[in-house]
C-alpha cells in the first residue's frame, strides 16, 4: 500500500500496553515511576474480564497450607501439561502479589478471630486442597479493577486511552527496516477519530482471552482474542488453544447473558442437582462439586444431553439466608432481578465458555518470539495452566507476570522516541460499507458452529466440519477487510475467526482426551503426550 496523504495523530511512549485489566494496569503501575506508559482500553476502562471476576486470587496465606500443596493442586488440575518450574515460580510469588494489592488499597474480605484480631477470609474452590482464595465478597475483580483504575488515573506518567482498539502491530520487518525484527508500536482505531499510530520501545499484549468465539460465554463482549491474533500475524507462536475452559455454572435465563455463578458457591456447600432434584456429581468424581472445572462441565453437559434438559440446578438454599447474602451479595442481588432467590430455591445453570488456557508463547519474563513484544495475562501461554486452569489462578498469573514483564522492561534502556517514520494507515482505496449485515451474520455463524462442533465434547468429524466453515469465513472476511474501512466489529470478527482457526487446528492435532479437550474419537489420555504442548507457528 502507498501511504495516504493525511497523517494521523502519532503518540510516543516508552511502553504501550494494549489492555486495561489486572495484567495491563498492574504492569502500568509498576512501570510508571520510571517509564512513560500508554494503556489502551477497547471500551470503558473497566470493561474487561477482570471487572467481572467474582471468585478471587489464589495464594498460600494459611499456616496449614503450603506452597508445595498449591503447586501440586495446580499440576493435578493441569493434567500433565503444566510446566512445573513456571507453576512454582508463580505460586511462590502469590503472597507478595496479595500484599501489593492490599498496599494499593484493595478491600479484601476479612474475618474476626475469637481473640478479636482480624485476618483475610480465605475461601476454597474446585481443585484446591486448602482454603487459599483471597476475595472481596463475591466481586473481587471489581474491587481490584476499581483500585487499579483509581491509581492509574492519578499517575502522571500513565496515559489512559479509552474507546481505542488495536488494529495491528507495527514491526521493523513490516516497515522494511534492516536488522532483527522488532515490535515498535501499533496502529490503533480511535472510535471517535479514525486510525492513529502508537509508537513505543516495548509493546505489551494484555488483551485477555477469546471466549466470545463461542455462542455462550461468561465473558464480556471484549473477549475476542485480539492479542493472540495480532501476535500470530506478527510471527509469534501460539500454544494449547484446544484447551478452552467452560465454566460449569452460568445462570440460565434469556436475559442474563450467561451471568456467572461463582465457583465459590460450590466451595461453600452448593450442590448440583438434576431437574428432579437428584444430586449427580458423585457419580463422576469422588470430589463431587469440588472437582476441577473440566470434570464438572463435562458432567453437566452429559446429564443435559442424556435427559434432553436445558439446564441443571445449583442449590445452596440449605445454608442460612444470612450466610448466603453475606458471602454472595452480588450474585444474590443479580439473581433476584431475574426472579430467583438463591436463599430459598436452586438456581438453573448451564456451562459457558469462560477462559482461554492457551495463548501467545512466552518465557518467564513474559517475552514473546518477537523482540520488544510481551504478553501477559489470559492472552499468554506461560505453561501455568496446562490442560485445565485451576480456579483463581488466573488473576494470580496476571499479577505475577505483570511484575516479571516490568522487571525485564526496566532492566533495559528505552529507545529514543520518534526515531521511526511509521507510515499512516492507508484508507485511500477503501470505502464505508453499506453491508454491515455481512459482519453480524458472519459473527453469529462463527460463534454457533464453534459451540456446536468445537465445544465441551468433540469428534474428528465435527472438527473437520468446523475447519471447512472457518476456511470459508476467513476468505470472506479477508476480502471484506481489504475493501472497507475498519470498524470495531470488523476488527474483532477478523481476530476471532483467526483464533477459531487456531483452536480447530490445535484440537485436530491432539489425538487424545485430556483436561478441557475431550474427543469421542480418542477418549483416553495418551501418556506419551505428557508434558507436550500443542505449539503452532505462523506460516
Amino acid at each position: 500500500m502507498t501511504p495516504s496523504q493525511a497523517r494521523p495523530r502519532a503518540h510516543h511512549h516508552d511502553v504501550l500496553i494494549i489492555g486495561s485489566g489486572a495484567a495491563g494496569l498492574g504492569l502500568a503501575l509498576r512501570l510508571a515511576p520510571q517509564r512513560r506508559v500508554a494503556v489502551l482500553s477497547k471500551g470503558p476502562i473497566t470493561e474487561g474480564s477482570t471487572f467481572y471476576a467474582q471468585g478471587g486470587v489464589s495464594a498460600v496465606l494459611d499456616d496449614r497450607d503450603s506452597l508445595d500443596a498449591h503447586v501440586q493442586d495446580t499440576l493435578n488440575a493441569g493434567m500433565g501439561l503444566c510446566v512445573e518450574p513456571v507453576v512454582r515460580h508463580t505460586v511462590e510469588r502469590g503472597p507478595a502479589s496479595i500484599r501489593w494489592l492490599m498496599e494499593l488499597g484493595v478491600p479484601f474480605t476479612e474475618e474476626t478471630l475469637p481473640d478479636g484480631r482480624s485476618q483475610l477470609h480465605l475461601t476454597r474452590e474446585g481443585g484446591h486442597s486448602f482454603r487459599r482464595v483471597v476475595h472481596a465478597a463475591d466481586a473481587t475483580g471489581r474491587a481490584i479493577e476499581d483500585t487499579l483504575v483509581g491509581q492509574a488515573r492519578r499517575h502522571p506518567k500513565i496515559d489512559l486511552f479509552e474507546q481505542h482498539i488495536a488494529v495491528d502491530l507495527v514491526t521493523t520487518a513490516k516497515l522494511g527496516r534492516p536488522g532483527p525484527n522488532r515490535c515498535v508500536g501499533a496502529y490503533v482505531l480511535d472510535r471517535a477519530d479514525g486510525v492513529e499510530i502508537f509508537q513505543a520501545s516495548c509493546v505489551v499484549l494484555a488483551t485477555g482471552g477469546a471466549s466470545k468465539v463461542y455462542l455462550y460465554s461468561s465473558n464480556p463482549d471484549s473477549a475476542t482474542g485480539d492479542g493472540i491474533a495480532m501476535a500470530w500475524r506478527a510471527g509469534c507462536r501460539v500454544a494449547n488453544m484446544e484447551f478452552m475452559q467452560f465454566h460449569p455454572t452460568c445462570l440460565y435465563h434469556p436475559r442474563a447473558k450467561s451471568f456467572l455463578i461463582s465457583e465459590a458457591v460450590r466451595g461453600e456447600g452448593g450442590r448440583l442437582l438434576l431437574p428432579d432434584g437428584t444430586p449427580f456429581m458423585e457419580r463422576f468424581d469422588p470430589r463431587a462439586e469440588l472437582a476441577p472445572r473440566d470434570i464438572v462441565a463435562r458432567a453437566i453437559d452429559h446429564e443435559m444431553k442424556r435427559l434432553g434438559a436445558d439446564y441443571v440446578y445449583l442449590d445452596i438454599s440449605h445454608k442460612p439466608a444470612d450466610f448466603i447474602r453475606s458471602h454472595f451479595p452480588t450474585i444474590h442481588e443479580h439473581c433476584l432481578k431475574f426472579g430467583f432467590d438463591m436463599t430459598r430455591e436452586p438456581l438453573p445453570v448451564v456451562p459457558a465458555a469462560h477462559y482461554t488456557c492457551g495463548g501467545v508463547v512466552t518465557d518467564l519474563r513474559a517475552r514473546t518470539d518477537l523482540e520488544g513484544l510481551y504478553a501477559i495475562g489470559e492472552t499468554a501461554y506461560t505453561g501455568l495452566h496446562g490442560a485445565n486452569r485451576m480456579a483463581s489462578n488466573s488473576l494470580l498469573e496476571c499479577l505475577v507476570f505483570a511484575q516479571a514483564a516490568a522487571d525485564d522492561i526496566l532492566a533495559g534502556e528505552p529507545q529514543p522516541r520518534g526515531d521511526l517514520d511509521i507510515p499512516p494507515w492507508d484508507e485511500s482505496r477503501v470505502t464505508d460499507s453499506d453491508e454491515e449485515v455481512v459482519v453480524s451474520h458472519n459473527w453469529d455463524e462463527l460463534r454457533r458452529f464453534m459451540w456446536d462442533y468445537v465445544g465441551i465434547v468433540r469428534t474428528t468429524k465435527r472438527l473437520q466440519r468446523a475447519r471447512h466453515r472457518v476456511d470459508l469465513l476467513m476468505a470472506e472476511i479477508d476480502e471484506y477487510y481489504s475493501n472497507f474501512r475498519v470498524t470495531n466489529d470488523l476488527l474483532e470478527l477478523r481476530n476471532l475467526v483467526l483464533v477459531a482457526d487456531i483452536i480447530i487446528r490445535c484440537a485436530l492435532s491432539r489425538h487424545e482426551s485430556r483436561g478441557l479437550h475431550y474427543t469421542l474419537d480418542h477418549p483416553e489420555r495418551d501418556p506419551n503426550l505428557d508434558g507436550v504442548p500443542t505449539v503452532v507457528a505462523p506460516p
